[in-house]
């Protein structure tokens, strides 16, 4: 497993890895080499046929404070990098939407910019309930980043996305929860614990139908109904003639939990 400088890696037995900003000076805000690590990371943790879920973590008090404005890193310096349309963060997006696997982002402090962008990125969003997120950027003088103006009005609708990201303003975990940005929200003094239950759980699901569901739901906003139902049928054929499922089934006679394997 590759070594990060600014990453903390670590796998369970489960198969749950969790992947650790590791800037707690700075809470957790991306500089050019963690804005460069994380994607190596996630797409290394796609790959590995022994990882089952990704939980997106950050050291000390923060989840992720966005962009580090003491380490700028948008200037491009080849014309490479200058017509790259993932460059910078949105490579973080480009990785999580692409792996195949859960992803939950553990939102346990202050998500602001970019690191809003990475939690919406998710699949799953849990938060502490002494928590909070912003996107921010107005408040800087920019416009967003990270696919946030193409994730939020999609997972909370436009009127309050714009609210959101026009007045910049901080919202809460309860707010967060019940506009349906989040969901969960739990105690900080058991967030942790809770996280790591929640993980697990998925983690004993079946790795080709969340594959092949992950897909589905993020191919869907560009699909007609009919391209969608095809899909469908198609995917749940290729899950019919899994392992998995056949295991599923004698589960049920058997009346006991499945054991998925991904086969």
């Amino acid at each position: 497993m590759t070594t990060y400088s600014h990453l903390l890696i670590e796998t369970t037995a489960a198969g749950v890895r969790t992947i650790t900003l590791d800037r707690p000076d700075r809470l957790n805000a991306v500089n050019p080499a963690l804005a460069d690590e994380l994607p190596h990371a996630v797409r290394e943790a796609a790959r590995d046929d022994v990882v089952r879920v990704v939980v997106i973590a950050g050291a000390g008090r923060g989840f992720c404070a966005g962009l580090d404005l003491t380490e700028p890193a948008l200037a491009a310096t080849t014309r490479t990098e200058q017509l790259d349309p993932y460059r910078w963060v949105g490579a973080w997006v480009h990785a999580l939407t692409q792996c195949e696997k859960p992803v939950i982002a553990a939102m346990h402090g202050p998500a602001a910019g970019a690191g809003f962008g990475l939690a919406l990125a998710c699949d799953l969003r849990v938060m502490a309930h002494t928590a909070t997120c912003t996107a921010g950027y107005v408040r800087r003088g920019l416009s967003p980043d990270a696919g946030v103006t193409w994730l939020l009005p999609r997972l909370i609708g436009q009127a309050r996305a714009m609210d959101i990201l026009l007045t910049g303003r901080e919202v809460n975990a309860e707010e967060a929860e019940r506009i349906g940005l989040v969901n969960a929200v739990w105690p900080a003094e058991f967030f942790a614990g809770r996280v790591a239950d929640y993980a697990h759980a998925l983690a004993s699901g079946p790795p080709i139908a969340y594959a092949l569901t992950k897909r589905l739901v993020l191919g869907s906003s560009d699909a007609s109904l009919d391209q969608q139902l095809r899909e469908e049928l198609t995917h749940i054929k290729t899950c019919f003639a899994s392992r998995d499922v056949r295991e599923a089934m004698t589960s049920f006679r058997e009346k006991r939990m499945p054991v998925f394997r991904g086969e």
